[in-house]
């Protein structure tokens, strides 16, 4: 038996709980709505209900009152998005999102607000898992896993054989560190955990064939070098210096590179390449991914 989503039944109120404004907003913002829009729309579904004396809201007067707020097409999308989250909460089968992409491409914020907004618990990262890697195997038995993945051509036995050092030692890492990641994929499958995963190791074409799971994967990028440079300088200084932006700023090129291979790779495989210059987007773009996956699988 898999863990279904913690995804919350769409709240239209019931006789033992009440419509509740913050709920639905909740509901709403989950779905895409942005902030105010969705308590304006919270706030008029809870007068439409006092006025008519009424303590449910039935689905097709919540569209109604979508269109009246939203207008008609995001109040279309909203109640479409709305209808596949309550089918993906009722899918019998774990949930695996996997979110690629180079360094400082915004992964981890992705793929955190993804799981929130899918109600999965559950999210780890590839470094996380190569970090472990590094506590069990020395450098001197699996040098590629000691050092960041742009760096990783310092850990090549042989790099003067390699066409491209930086990309020949990521590449080595990745098939290092997809070991331990094949093996965490395993255990959320087998007690049926939905997962989300975030990685710069999660290449395209080299994930190995997952099955017994909605699986969804894409790669997120930063297509404009000034706005991935600003990344890292904004990382820098929410993490008091613990990241300090002269470690990537200075090995840019070299990320962007890694970035490039990733995407040739994530269009050669069929994978969605996901262009994160605006955060909501491109969570918006995540969930939808998902949200067909879900649609497919059920129409199947």
């Amino acid at each position: 038996m898999n863990q279904r989503r913690h995804i919350e039944p769409l709240p239209l109120g019931t006789q033992d709980e009440p419509y509740s404004k913050g709920l639905m907003a909740r509901a709403l913002m989950a779905v895409g709505v942005p902030g105010v829009r969705a308590y304006e729309l919270a706030r008029r579904c809870d007068k439409d209900l006092e006025q008519r004396s009424e303590q449910t809201l039935e689905l097709d007067r919540l569209e109604e009152l979508a269109v009246e707020v939203l207008g008609e097409t995001q109040a279309s999308g909203t109640m479409r998005r709305l209808r596949q989250f309550a089918e993906l909460r009722d899918l019998d089968l774990p949930v695996l999102l996997l979110v690629g992409g180079a360094t400082g491409t915004g992964k981890s914020t992705v793929a955190t607000e993804s799981a929130h907004r899918l109600g999965i618990t559950r999210v780890t990262s590839t470094d996380f898992v190569r970090q472990t890697m590094r506590a069990f195997f020395s450098q001197e038995f699996m040098p590629a896993i000691h050092y960041s993945s742009f760096e990783a051509a310092a850990g090549l036995r042989e790099p003067e054989q390699a066409e491209d050092p930086v990309i020949a030692g990521f590449l080595e890492q990745t098939r290092n560190v997809l070991v331990g990641v094949r093996a965490s994929i395993d255990r959320a499958l087998e007690e049926g955990w939905s997962m989300v995963l975030e990685g710069v190791h999660l290449v395209p074409g080299m994930v190995p064939r997952i099955d017994g799971a909605l699986v969804a994967q894409c790669v997120l990028t930063i297509d404009d070098i000034d706005a991935h440079y600003g990344h890292f300088m904004v990382r820098d200084a929410t993490s008091e210096g613990l990241r300090p932006h002269e470690k990537y700023t200075d090995r840019l090129v070299d990320i962007r590179r890694i970035q490039d291979h990733i995407v040739t790779r994530a269009h050669r495989h069929g994978v969605p390449v996901i262009e994160n210059s605006n955060i909501e987007t491109a969570i918006g773009s995540v969930i939808e991914l998902v949200l067909a996956g879900a649609e497919q699988v059920q129409r199947v």
